[in-house]
C-alpha cells in the first residue's frame, strides 16, 4: 500500500470562480443540517425517524431543482441532474445510523457535506454532471448501496466515478488521537487532524486529482490518500466497511472519504456521537475540497 499527501508541490493554477463558490459555504448551515440529521434512525429499530430523515433529505435536494426519487425497498434518496450531457459523477453518503445512536459523525457529517456540495452545484449554470445519493441500511451490510448498484445497472445510468463520504466531521490536534487499524502497513500522523482518502487501482487517477485540488485550493488542510495495491483489500476487511465496497466489487471507480472512524473518534457507534463533538471547521474544509474537486474537472 502507498500513501500520498497533499502538498504545495502538487498545486496547480486555481480557477478564479471556484474561490467564490467556496466562500459561500457556511459552517452554520453544516451545523444546522447535522443537528437535524443526528437522531437515532436505524432502519428497523427507529423506522419513523429513518423515513423522516429520508424525506427531509429528498425535500432539500428537490428544493434545489434536482430530480429526486426514493429508490428501491430501502428508500435510497437519489438526486440526479435533469439533463446530463455525459457520464455523471456520484457523491454518496449513507443516512442511517446504528440503533440508539444519534450518529452525528456516522453519518450525519457526511450527509451534510453532500448537501453542501449539492447546493453549490445547483447554483451553477449549466449545472455540472453530478448526482447525489444517500443510501439507507449501510449499517445492515450495505444493503442500500447494493440495491442501488443493481438499479443503476438496470437503468443504464452512465457513471464516471463515485465519491463515498463516510464520517468526515471529527478531528483532533492532540498527539495520540489517531490510530492505525491493526496490521495495516501504513504510516500516518498520530494527530487526527487529516482527511483520509481510500482508493483501489481503478480510482488512482481520481485520488491523485483530489490531492492536487487540496494542494491548490486548501493548502493548509491535511489530506492523506491511501492507494490500495494488488487487491490487498481482500486481506484487510477494515478497508471494505463502507458503501464504496459494492462499487469496488463491480469494478467501478470509487473513492472513500473519511476521518477514519473509530481509529480517531472515541464516540463511534455510541450514544455520545452528538453534534457537539464535531469540528465544523474540519467539516467545512472537507466540503470545500469536495466542491473544488468536482468543479475543477476531475478525470
Amino acid at each position: 500500500m502507498l500513501t500520498r499527501q497533499a502538498s504545495r508541490a502538487l498545486a496547480k493554477t486555481p480557477l478564479p470562480n471556484i474561490g467564490n463558490r467556496l466562500a459561500s459555504l457556511s459552517e452554520q448551515d453544516l451545523r444546522l443540517w447535522v443537528e437535524r440529521l443526528a437522531v437515532p434512525r436505524h432502519f428497523e429499530r427507529e423506522q419513523d425517524e429513518n423515513k423522516n430523515i429520508a424525506l427531509w433529505i429528498a425535500a432539500k435536494l428537490q428544493s434545489w431543482g434536482y430530480r429526486v426519487e426514493l429508490q428501491g425497498p430501502w428508500w435510497n434518496v437519489v438526486a440526479l441532474p435533469k439533463s446530463p450531457s455525459r457520464s455523471i459523477i456520484l457523491v454518496c453518503a449513507h443516512y442511517d445510523s446504528v440503533a440508539g445512536c444519534p450518529g452525528a459523525d456516522d453519518n450525519a457529517s457526511a450527509v451534510a457535506a453532500m448537501l453542501g456540495c449539492a447546493r453549490a452545484c445547483a447554483s451553477i449554470s449549466p449545472r455540472p454532471d453530478v448526482g447525489f445519493v444517500s443510501f439507507n441500511r449501510e449499517e445492515d451490510g450495505m444493503l442500500g448501496s447494493q440495491d442501488f448498484i443493481e438499479w443503476m445497472g438496470a437503468s443504464k445510468l452512465p457513471v464516471k466515478c463515485v465519491h463515498v463520504l463516510e464520517m468526515v466531521g471529527y478531528a483532533s490536534e492532540q498527539a495520540g488521537s489517531q490510530r492505525i487499524p491493526p496490521g495495516l502497513p501504513v504510516r500516518v500522523s498520530d494527530k487526527g487532524n487529516f482527511l483520509a482518502l481510500l482508493a483501489n487501482r481503478r480510482s488512482y487517477r481520481v485520488l491523485d486529482a483530489v490531492l492536487a485540488r487540496a494542494s491548490t485550493y486548501l493548502p493548509d488542510f491535511p489530506v492523506v490518500g491511501l492507494r490500495v495495491t494488488a487487491g490487498l483489500e481482500k486481506y484487510f476487511p477494515v478497508l471494505l466497511r463502507s458503501d464504496h465496497a459494492p462499487f469496488w466489487q463491480r469494478r467501478m471507480p470509487a473513492t472513500m472519504w473519511t476521518d477514519t472512524s473509530e481509529f480517531r473518534n472515541p464516540f463511534y457507534h455510541q450514544p455520545g456521537n452528538t453534534p457537539q463533538t464535531l469540528d465544523y471547521v474540519f467539516l467545512r474544509s472537507v466540503t470545500e475540497l469536495l466542491i473544488a474537486s468536482l468543479l475543477d474537472g476531475l478525470p
